[in-house]
């Protein structure tokens, strides 16, 4: 059954959590939309009230962030959704990733950047041979056609953010920031560089970074956005658009063609089968949230996006989590227990062995065998659960091998007064991308084939058609017992992103936190997971007890508190919360207080 009120607030008082929670927890009957911009998520709001799903507001969102925010996002990076159908009670996944161009190679890249064969190298984030296709403008087309409601037109659904690009909007702060930090890197990127600056003709080029509360406008994009919305993907994959990315790409020596482009169009967005992992909090937590008759939690299923995307290390992290409680290498945390060193390093040790995996394993599933179910299996977690170690960090991890044992960001979440809920996760890469911008199109081009590994025979090795292992990853929870939507969320940020939904996740089903809460508390990041060196270093936000970290220190990690606008390491969230009041569904939502967003109730 469905979560009731009792279920998601169920504590005897109001003191919900051990540090301030510097937002409440937004709700509605009708349907909300959480994301980092408040302009954005006006734009999904005005959707939901003009007749619209989930998935057309998630469009509009996803199109308003890239005109708010495009030092996160844009059409021209990718995409990634869980759609969650109330009718149906089923989770559909798209894959809206885009390939490396097809006239490249594995030597030939490397070749280019100059590499001695055999010798390590990586590939440099501010190349035009770091963009892949774009996914974002087929993977929205895709999300509409396949999960929309019918009711909307694409070019309504697009209007919210032409109007922004077209009139104008104020900047956000945070926003603002990353453009101020990236505004050399856009001007060295292209010669198109002044699309994406404010007009000033007392500054640098007669353009420079737009500041807080600043009228910026983006015409150019908007006029993409209308190609799109008059011609659907031919609009973007083909013609004028299509063009200027394949020109500009070229021009600065990447392989991109027409073909590539016309390729995506045609097959793309995939609808692939998401992962899950049945859990309960009672496994990590003595004292777990109650379910829906205030009694044990009869458990969730957690739903993640497989690979080429990374969620999979959440799941295996949580999975491995439960081994080592059923071992008794940890003990059940109570409630005071959250966010102790203890805690801490089990959580952060359980991350770090699934990423060992990922590291490897994670990749285009279409080129490369990936052994999802084999890293999920609970015997193979097991097994990699024995490289914990209660008293230390442990040393350096190798991948394991399942076979053997029968592998920056914008994110919001969207629901709707038919129960539907929308998980979606829209990306540049790092920051703008490439900073590369096609001559008149408003965007840049993503960095995602930074992605790839340029070690020859590893499984992520970059290769012509093919997508590399991808940060982006969006999360969904259904109950286990009848299949109802529990909660739409998500945590944005590169490799951040598992360990946020672990720890997000976590707050809210194991020790009660209600959706803001569960947001607000602090949060740790790995700050090199994937890395095989021997950087062990482990950021731990502002807010974590003294006593937590130097009980870190005592079992060796290597630890580091961010504060001030370092912060931006621990990702940036949102989540939808569903439960029931006398049979009436409600959702409550949070909208990460690290950003510029908020939750919007539909009335």
């Amino acid at each position: 059954m469905p979560l009731n009120a009792k279920a998601v607030y169920s504590r005897e008082n109001a003191d919900y959590v051990p540090f301030p929670s510097r937002r409440s927890t937004v709700h509605s009957t009708k349907g909300i939309v959480s994301c980092s911009q408040p302009l954005a998520a006006a734009a999904g709001h005005r959707i939901l009230s003009q007749g619209g799903n989930a998935a057309d507001a998630a469009v509009a969102v996803a199109a308003g962030l890239n005109m708010t925010e495009p030092c996160s996002t844009g059409i021209g990076g990718d995409m990634f959704c869980l759609f969650y159908n109330a009718k149906t009670k089923k989770v559909h996944a798209l894959n809206g990733s885009g390939r490396y161009p097809g006239e490249a190679s594995l030597e030939k890249v490397r070749k280019d950047l100059g590499f001695a064969p055999g010798a390590p190298g990586n590939m440099p984030m501010m190349n035009a041979l770091a963009a892949t296709t774009p996914g974002a403008a087929a993977g929205w087309v895709d999300t509409i056609e396949k999960f929309g409601s019918g009711k909307l037109s694409l070019e309504q659904i697009l209007q919210p953010a032409i109007e922004l690009g077209e009139e104008g909007f104020p900047v956000s702060e945070l926003s603002s920031h990353g453009w101020v930090e990236a505004e050399e890197g856009i001007r060295n990127a292209s010669p198109n560089f002044r699309e994406m600056l404010k007009v000033d003709p007392s500054a640098k080029d007669g353009v420079r970074s737009p500041l807080p509360g600043e009228i910026m406008k983006n015409p150019t994009l908007a006029k993409t956005f209308r190609a799109l919305a008059a011609e659907g993907k031919k609009g973007f994959y083909k013609g004028r658009v299509a063009e200027q990315i394949v020109k500009v790409v070229q021009d600065l020596g990447g392989y991109m063609t027409l073909e590539d482009l016309a390729y995506h169009a045609e097959v793309g967005t995939q609808e692939v089968d998401a992962i899950s992992l049945d859990f309960t909090g009672q496994d990590i937590v003595s004292k777990a949230t109650p379910g829906t008759d205030g009694g044990p939690n009869q458990g969730v299923t957690i739903w993640e996006h497989p690979p080429n995307g990374q969620g999979i290390v959440a799941l295996m992290a949580l999975g491995i989590m439960e081994e080592l409680e059923k071992a008794g290498k940890i003990p059940k945390f109570t409630e005071a227990q959250h966010n102790s060193a203890e805690y801490l390093h089990a959580v952060i040790e359980s991350l770090r062995i699934a990423f060992a995996d990922a590291a490897w394993w994670v990749t285009d599933p279409d080129v490369e065998r990936v052994p999802s179910q084999g890293l999920l299996a609970r015997e193979y977690l097991a097994e990699r659960a024995k490289l914990f170690h209660p008293d230390r960090a442990a040393d350096i991890m190798d991948h394991g091998s399942p076979a053997h044992n029968h592998c920056d960001t914008v994110y919001f979440a969207v629901t709707d007064s038919e129960g539907n809920g929308i998980s979606f996760i829209n990306s540049n890469y790092a920051g703008f991308g490439t900073a590369i911008i096609p001559a008149g199109c408003g965007f840049t081009l993503q960095n995602r084939g930074a992605n790839f590994s340029l070690q020859e025979g590893h499984p992520n090795a970059l290769a012509p058609r093919k997508r590399p292992y991808h940060t982006i990853i969006p999360a969904l929870i259904t109950n286990t017992a009848d299949g109802s939507l529990h909660s739409v969320y998500g945590v944005m940020g590169g490799f951040m992103q598992p360990q946020g939904h672990v720890q997000v996740m976590l707050n809210m089903l194991a020790f009660g936190y209600h959706p803001q809460a569960a947001l607000d508390s602090p949060r740790f990041c790995l700050a090199a997971p994937t890395d095989e060196s021997t950087d062990r270093t482990v950021w731990v936000e502002e807010g974590i007890s003294d006593d937590a970290v130097e009980g870190l220190r005592r079992l060796g990690h290597k630890i580091e508190v961010l504060t001030g606008w370092k912060r931006a390491a621990f990702g940036r969230g949102q989540i939808i919360r569903t439960y029931y009041d006398n049979g009436k569904l409600v959702y409550g939502a949070g909208s990460d207080m690290r950003g510029d967003g908020m939750a919007y109730p539909l009335l």
